[in-house]
């Protein structure tokens, strides 16, 4: 499902509550129609295990980091399971098969949030769009660097997630479960361009419906200050030194 904008916390409409997140809608496409099943032959410049959303269900560790490379600069977001079990297997799958590889941070508002999730690849955002997961109690505050899914209502979650630029707990009572927090360049996200503002039709960045099903097309040709992400992914463990002889 293509999730809609997030409201920003002063002067635009909320849908579930005021100062909130907006619910989601649903592209064109899959208005019309359930997304198809890809054939697992299929190929592209991606993962081809992302055209199989219901294949990836790995459970993720108990904790684990996750290093982004962006056109702004490198951070790192540390993933803790127990606070929101769904979401923290869900990213790690994401992750693992690198959907945010390419992905740009198409909806930055400064002092609320950096939005992110619509893969580069419209094939692969139509493979995700009902996709959805279960969701998780909040444990976490929105709290600055903390980060959530973003959501069109009850159990909607797919790919989409958000980083908190400030305190949000306002957030915390419409569901908005965080799973990680940015633990490094945090700075780095402070940077992410933000000129384009809020998306189409209540500003003048991005449509979201047009992000999944043209991909990094049409941001490239209408929105090409965006920050992109180079690659996300997962941080091995540290390898403890072997014992001495």
């Amino acid at each position: 499902m293509i999730l809609a904008s997030l409201c920003m916390l002063a002067g635009l409409n909320a849908a579930a509550q005021t100062s909130g997140p907006a619910p989601a809608k649903k592209s064109s496409a899959a208005s019309k129609a359930p997304a198809k099943k890809a054939p697992a032959a299929a190929k592209g410049p991606f993962d081809a295990a992302l055209l199989q959303p219901a294949a990836l269900k790995a459970m993720a560790p108990a904790e684990y980091d996750v290093q982004f490379v962006t056109t702004a600069g490198e951070f790192t977001m540390h993933v803790t399971r127990a606070w929101a079990p769904n979401g923290a297997d869900r990213f790690y799958n994401l992750v693992r098969h690198h959907f945010y590889d390419g992905a740009a941070f198409f909806r930055v508002l400064p002092g609320f949030m950096a939005q992110f999730g619509l893969s580069a690849y419209p094939q692969v955002s139509r493979a995700w769009e009902n996709a959805n997961i279960r969701d998780d109690k909040v444990t976490q505050s929105n709290k600055r660097g903390y980060v959530s899914f973003a959501m069109a209502g009850p159990n909607t979650r797919t790919t989409q997630i958000f980083i908190n630029f400030g305190n949000n707990g306002n957030l915390d009572s419409s569901g908005f479960a965080p799973f990680g927090v940015v633990t490094a360049g945090m700075d780095t996200v402070d940077k992410l361009y933000s000129g384009y503002g809020e998306g189409a039709p209540d500003g003048r960045g991005p449509r979201q419906d047009l992000v999944g099903n043209q991909g990094h097309t049409y941001l490239e040709k209408n929105f090409p200050n965006l920050d992109k992400i180079a690659t996300a992914s997962i941080v091995p463990p540290a390898t403890k030194p072997a014992a001495a002889q």
